[in-house]
């Protein structure tokens, strides 16, 4: 007779088949929607598969790097048309620009990428976390919803020894993100979106914050050529118009039509990137 121990090993592995099974099955099936999507794409935006990262729920894109995270807490680096893994650290969000990369962990410890792998960022306890502006690092602060600030000194001389100090910015956000140039765009807990002009990276110091009406959020992204793209409650994509010196917090939105419901999206040297609620990643060009 076998043992119990036996029995459920047999168990484990029959429920591991099944769970590799399904979730081949259900690649397939999305893999077939994007191929579809891909055909009946608009002249305006062209979509297609990107290098497969199975299940993945937030992607960024700066400086020609792309990274990314998936449902497993790990991260990756597309290179060479293949993700490779970033090291087993436990994180949500990953960010990549002109500060490094850093990325905030599950239990919203706070890491900067150093020396081949994620340190831990003593100081705050961080949710979100954005790497793409003039050398200053932003964040949402865990519980509150703060918006923080790491001026430039600080983010780019960090090397894993120390706490750091960051500036409130004195706004709840949600999500928050910067341009080296072109200011930084946020959505608060009520998801309506928010642009200030310039945020100075030697203080941290604002030009203060206007709302921009017409759709709410639940995260947006601006690029460093000032490119901004944002996804709403429903997973829909909408581009911000008309953003120019004497209206830097554009005129209009436009919605990016999108044939699968999207979670996240980046944007970078022409190239939108899209994930999926199914958690792949679409490769889209204008």
């Amino acid at each position: 007779m076998r043992g119990s121990s036996s029995t459920e090993a047999d168990s484990e592995i029959h429920t591991k088949i099944v769970q590799t099974q399904t979730e081949r099955h259900h690649e397939s099936c999305c893999s077939l929607l994007l191929v579809l999507c891909y055909l009946a794409g608009s002249q305006a935006w062209r979509c297609s598969e990107a290098p497969r990262l199975s299940n993945t729920l937030q992607i960024d894109a700066g400086l020609g790097k792309v990274v990314a995270v998936t449902k497993y807490n790990r991260a990756y680096f597309l290179t060479g048309g293949r993700w490779y893994s970033l090291g087993t650290t436990g994180l949500r969000h990953v960010s990549v620009g002109p500060a490094g990369m850093w990325a905030t962990g599950t239990s919203n410890r706070l890491y900067k990428y150093i020396a081949g792998k994620f340190q831990v960022a003593s100081g705050l306890s961080l949710q979100q976390v954005d790497a793409g502006g003039d050398g200053q690092v932003v964040g949402i602060q865990s519980g509150n919803l703060l918006a923080r600030c790491l001026r430039e000194s600080s983010a780019l001389a960090y090397k894993g020894v120390g706490s750091l100090y960051w500036t409130s910015l004195s706004r709840t956000m949600r999500y928050y993100s910067c341009s080296p140039n072109n200011g930084c765009w946020g959505v608060d807990s009520s998801y309506r979106v928010y642009f200030t002009q310039r945020i100075t990276p030697s203080s941290c110091g604002t030009s203060g914050w206007v709302n921009v009406p017409g759709h709410t959020m639940t995260m947006i992204e601006v690029s460093t050529d000032g490119s901004v793209f944002g996804v709403n409650r429903t997973g829909q994509v909408y581009q911000r118009l008309g953003i120019s010196r004497s209206r830097p917090q554009g005129t209009a939105w436009r919605l990016v039509s999108m044939c699968m419901s999207i979670r996240h999206v980046s944007y970078d040297l022409g190239q939108l990137w899209a994930v999926t609620t199914s958690g792949l990643i679409m490769q889209c060009t204008h």
